[in-house]
């Protein structure tokens, strides 16, 4: 049905997803007729959603869908916006009141949460900054529930919370309007674009990736299928002001500047940083403005968040039952424990030393602490030395206490030294590795929020390609001016704080164990790479974790063969040496040769693809190289699982050390530790042994549902399997700007899941058998990858294998996938995609499990930091299709 033109009017029926149910019309006091969504009841209160240009409350379905028992739910349709009536052109100020008023209409009394989006985002905060002096529960103390004397039928509606979701309150100085808003709100354009015709409207859905059903598309459209019904877009636009003399702009200056007094109020910013319109600066901007607030970012999500990620819905539903709920426990008020929920202890490392303890101790020592090969080599002394002159250059400079500074700098000195500089300096790094690729790296760095960048020459071009935010400090011989942004060098910050120091200047004052000390990346093995922030107190543990693990003492010297491990060496207080190889896959034995040389190293710490690649390049080594690596007496391989046999193999190049895996990830590290003797008494397994916790590492795993499904309480029986769940002093503090991620990670307190799956045997060492999300749900119920592929992975011509699940949840069917050995993959050409019967069978008797086909590829894929991982997730879509039909012969 299409409304009257200027009529309120009821949704058709059909529009996917919207209960007509929900739907009612009602007049305000002023006369004016409004279409909004109406669900639940409000015992507890009463969520207010305002859609933005050119939607309308169709935007929030899923989250009226969601609503838990006890809360209403209102979405409302903007006064000459989707199907409320049409009528004179609004001024924000205007639908501030207009929402007022609806309200009003509808008995809207008691505890209220706003939630808007776009310009509903402003229409909301101006409502919410109004009635921000109702609020009834300032009084409440921290921990106290604020349900408590709580009255749905209160005379009059008060803020209990709100929720954003890609809005904007101010455009922050020296970035111009986003050209696309720009665009449209030029005068000769704006009526053509946004009126008279409906590119506009469908212009919206249009930015969502991947591309929203057309039917769903089609239904944000409804309500604007003339010239007339979209008035009101065009007036919207015409109401941003981008001027300060608009008729507007006093009032958004307003909101701006007031929404900072919502600091006691939570806050819940949902965002989708792919949007062209609302870009990361303006998540900036809120949260300079908001503090307090608890952010979920969704990477792959653009400006329609709420579609792009229809997780979203449940997302918010859970934060308001945390923040706000009746009965869920106390409620967290903003700055009563930033730390609720993760599993560092309040009194953990507190006794710890401090990150650069070990460093200066050894002030005056005139040995090397850090040596990159053939290039150079920094003495003990000179290193404190830098480092106290740049943390009082980079304070000089403006670097302040809790500022992040991102760190694109190769490992070696000069990393080391900025590294504690900005430590010392009471700023936290961000540290992304390379290995994330372009496109990662964009994603995490921007996502990060960076208020300095040190760069090298190929880290500075890549963060001006990238659009890093941001101010720049040169890394290197970089001469400074404008090409790159970075007007200063880190040389001559340390000549401006070595001149201030001798003029009296005291070091900044030191960094607490709660302050933040550094943003870490995940893999991004299984999505996109999510910041893992870590406070002092968690790594002063894992220096003394590691130190306790392997017995380091002051006599020992480090290889640090992977960019992560590169500062462990100074924070450990013993020399590293720095292999000139910068990916961890391409490092020689040679290479690997040379850096030991270099500091007589009795260490080495690197990943599996880096030994792999020493293993293969170990037949070149001339005696003098060997005699080197004979030294050393450990090597520690983290990241990935390691195969018994590399490190068997291993021996044939390090002959005199024992080989050690640690078992953990960016969160947690190290969580266990197993030496190559006990994974040969271990023997074969369902998994991959990784030994026992280590002291002050409690391990247990959360048992999987038939549809794999971590359910139930952590336990330490053995042979269960379930999602590992591990606490320790030394675990991650926080997911950044992942709010809900990190809810789901903790939620047991104090702990953190790991999302790997796998059992404690009796004598207590965990066994690893893959990723949760690659848990194939057949009929019988849940299969765990790892086992079955180590025991296919033995049959005679196969070099590597995937398990796989395709089909729907429940019922899926078990699928290998297998790589032949080189010699027969060479005389395969032109072979089958589904292996010949040989092999087949042979997979099928190995296998353990039913085998619904054997498939043959060229490779499998693995992710790009590790190259060890395997994307079965990738592996699995290439099967489907494979069996529908399809010849690609790589997934």
């Amino acid at each position: 049905m299409i409304p009257a033109e200027s009529g309120a009017a009821f949704p058709p029926a059909g529009l996917p997803g919207l209960d007509p149910a929900w739907s009612r019309l009602v007049t305000d006091s002023r006369g004016h007729t409004w279409h909004v969504l109406d669900h639940g009841s409000p015992e507890h209160g009463t969520v207010v959603c305002v859609h933005g240009n050119p939607t309308w409350s169709y935007l929030w379905r899923r989250f009226v869908a969601a609503a838990p028992p006890g809360w209403r739910v209102v979405a409302v349709d903007q006064l000459g916006m989707g199907y409320s009536e049409r009528g004179t052109a609004r001024t924000l100020a205007e639908r501030i009141d207009d929402l007022d008023a609806v309200l009003d209409a509808l008995d809207v009394t008691g505890p209220v949460v706003t939630a808007g989006h776009d310009w509903g985002g402003a229409v909301s905060l101006g409502w919410a900054v109004r009635n921000r002096a109702l609020q009834r529960y300032d009084a409440a103390e921290p921990g106290t529930n604020l349900s408590s004397g709580r009255s749905a039928a209160a005379s009059s509606p008060c803020l209990l919370a709100v929720v954003l979701a890609n809005t904007a309150v101010h455009q922050p100085a020296g970035a111009a309007a986003p050209s696309l808003i720009r665009l449209a709100r030029t005068p000769a354009l704006r009526q053509a674009v946004c009126g008279a015709t409906p590119m506009f409207v469908r212009a919206t859905t249009a930015l969502s990736r991947p591309a929203l059903p057309s039917a769903v598309r089609d239904a944000f459209a409804a309500p604007y299928a003339s010239a007339d019904r979209r008035r009101a877009v065009d007036e919207f636009v015409a109401d941003i002001p981008l001027e300060p003399e608009h008729v507007s702009a006093a009032t958004l200056d307003g909101i701006a500047e007031e929404i900072r007094k919502l600091d006691d109020v939570p806050v819940l910013l949902l965002w989708g940083p792919r949007d062209p319109v609302f870009s990361d600066r303006y998540l900036r901007d809120l949260r300079a403005r908001l503090p307090h607030a608890d952010v979920q970012r969704y990477e792959r999500a653009s400006h329609l968040v709420l579609e792009d990620a229809p997780e979203a819905a449940a997302d918010a539903w859970n934060w308001i039952s945390d923040v706000a709920g009746p009965d869920e426990g106390p409620v967290r008020r903003p700055g009563s424990d930033e730390r609720a929920g993760r599993p560092s202890g309040d009194g953990d490392g507190q006794g710890a030393p401090t990150l650069w303890a070990a460093l200066e101790a050894r002030a005056g020592d005139p040995s090397p602490a850090v040596v990159e090969p053939g290039v150079r080599a920094i003495s003990w002394d000179l290193l404190v030395r830098r480092v106290h002159e740049l943390a009082v250059g980079l304070a000089d400079h403006g670097v302040s206490p809790g500022d992040r500074v991102a760190l694109l700098v190769p490992p070696g000195a000069d990393l080391t030294a900025a590294a504690h500089a900005c430590w010392r300096a009471g700023a936290s790094v961000v540290v992304a590795d390379p290995g994330l690729g372009a496109a990662g790296l964009a994603r995490a760095l921007r996502g990060a929020h960076p208020a300095h960048v040190v760069g090298a020459l190929p880290g500075l071009t890549l963060a001006a390609a990238l659009g890093i935010p941001g101010s720049r400090i040169a890394a290197g011989p970089i001469p400074p001016g404008r090409l790159l942004g970075a007007p200063v060098t880190l040389a001559a910050l340390a000549r401006r704080g070595r001149a201030l120091l001798d003029r009296g200047t005291a070091l900044p004052a030191e960094a607490g164990p709660d302050d933040e000390a550094a943003v870490l990346f995940t893999s991004g093995a299984t999505g996109p790479a999510k910041g893992v922030v870590y406070r002092h107190r968690q790594a002063r543990a894992q220096i003394a974790a590691l130190r306790a693990a392997y017995g380091i003492t002051g006599d020992d010297r480090l290889v640090a063969a992977f960019p992560p491990f590169a500062l462990y060496g100074p924070a450990l207080g013993i020399p590293s040496a720095v292999p000139e190889v910068r990916k961890p896959g391409a490092l020689t034995a040679a290479a690997l040769a040379r850096a030991v040389a270099a500091v007589d190293a009795t260490m080495v710490f690197a990943s599996p693809a880096a030994l792999r690649n020493v293993v293969a390049t170990g037949a070149v080594l001339d005696p003098g190289q060997r005699g080197a690596l004979a030294g050393v007496r450990r090597v520690v391989s983290a990241g990935a699982p390691v195969p018994a046999a590399l490190l068997h193999a291993l021996r044939g190049v390090l002959p005199n050390a024992a080989a050690h895996t640690p078992y953990g990830m960016t969160e947690a590290l190290p969580v266990t530790d197993v030496a190559l003797a006990e994974i040969d008494a271990a023997g074969p397994g369902n998994g991959v042994c990784v030994g026992h916790a280590l002291p002050g590492v409690d391990v247990a795993v959360v048992p999987l549902s038939r549809l794999g499904v971590p359910d139930g309480e952590p336990t330490r029986a053995p042979g269960i399997t379930g999602e590992i769940s591990v606490a320790g002093p030394h675990v991650k503090d926080r997911y950044d700007q992942l709010w809900a991620v990190q809810r789901r990670s903790a939620r047991e307190p104090r702990r953190h899941r790991t999302g790997d799956v796998g059992h404690l045997d009796a004598e207590g060492r965990l066994w690893v058998e893959g990723r949760l999300v690659h848990v194939i749900t057949a009929a019988d119920g849940p299969v765990t990858p790892v086992g079955v592929e180590q025991r296919v992975e033995a049959v005679d011509g196969v070099a590597s294998a995937a398990v796989v699940g395709v089909g729907p949840a429940g019922t899926q069917q078990v699928v290998v996938v297998v790589v032949p050995e080189p010699m027969i993959a060479a005389r395969r050409a032109g072979a089958p995609l589904l292996a010949v019967a040989p092999l087949t069978d042979a997979v099928r008797a190995a296998a353990g499990v039913a085998v619904a086909a054997v498939l043959v590829a060229d490779a499998l894929p693995v992710d790009i930091r590790h190259a060890a991982k395997i994307d079965r997730t990738r592996v699995a879509a290439w099967a489907g299709r494979v069996l529908a039909g399809a010849r690609r012969r790589r997934p």
